[in-house]
């Protein structure tokens, strides 16, 4: 007798089949300080500007499970902007949204060509994932190819946004400059002309360990 698979985990922040990029109906004015992004039907609170005056993309949302979670297939190589976000800006755990501290310190994990672990500073666009899924979270992403770098950081303070720029054409009309594959830190000349679709943190102070060490350390810590 066949028993039933269990059901695959899908991280919060992956972005489901039917969340569409909103209908684009951005534009630029021009101000004393120089030219500024905005929807043409901004949210009057702040909503689309969640993270220091930056815009955001829009996105939709998909209904909900019984658990609170999104529902729809799974669209593996997206993450969806405001629950990205979200998560990044709370340090809540990218895969069940609950808070990612550990004894430790967080946990960030990243595909293991993404980053040189030598580096003094590393910038991540990841959430970070809390004890209980860091290894169910390697083993969903295929990106991270079941064997990932993991970051234990003490600091991770906020750096920048990763998006889309745009800028105004000889006609007058709104239209995409540069798609950088860099972040840029918040304070940036482009910023405002920028619709952000990932928030970035910079890790200044971790250790590299495997996922083997990383559950050794925090069962000697738990006993």
């Amino acid at each position: 007798m066949r028993t039933a698979s269990k059901p695959r985990l899908i991280p919060f922040i992956t972005q489901r089949k039917g969340e569409d990029a909103a209908p684009d109906n951005l534009i630029i004015v021009r101000h004393a300080s120089g030219p500024r992004l905005y929807y043409a039907d901004e949210d009057a609170k702040g909503r689309d500007r969640p993270i220091r005056g930056v815009l955001w993309a829009r996105c939709g949302f998909n209904p909900v499970d019984e658990h609170k979670m999104p529902t729809g297939e799974p669209q593996w190589k997206l993450m969806h902007p405001y629950r990205q976000m979200m998560m990044m800006q709370a340090m809540r755990c990218q895969v069940c949204t609950e808070p990612a501290r550990t004894a430790l310190g967080f946990i960030f994990i990243a595909g293991p060509k993404d980053h040189d672990p030598t580096q003094a500073t590393i910038k991540t666009n990841q959430p970070p994932v809390c004890r209980r899924h860091a290894h169910a979270a390697a083993a969903a992403c295929p990106h991270l190819e079941k064997n990932p770098m993991v970051f234990l950081a003490r600091s991770a303070p906020l750096y920048g946004v990763h998006g889309t720029l745009y800028g105004l054409n000889a006609d007058n009309q709104v239209h995409v400059v540069a798609q950088p594959d860099h972040a840029l830190p918040f304070g940036h000349r482009n910023v405002p002309t920028l619709l952000a679709s990932q928030l970035i943190r910079r890790l200044s102070s971790f250790r590299v360990v495997g996922l083997d060490q990383l559950t050794q350390e925090l069962t000697a810590l738990a006993a």
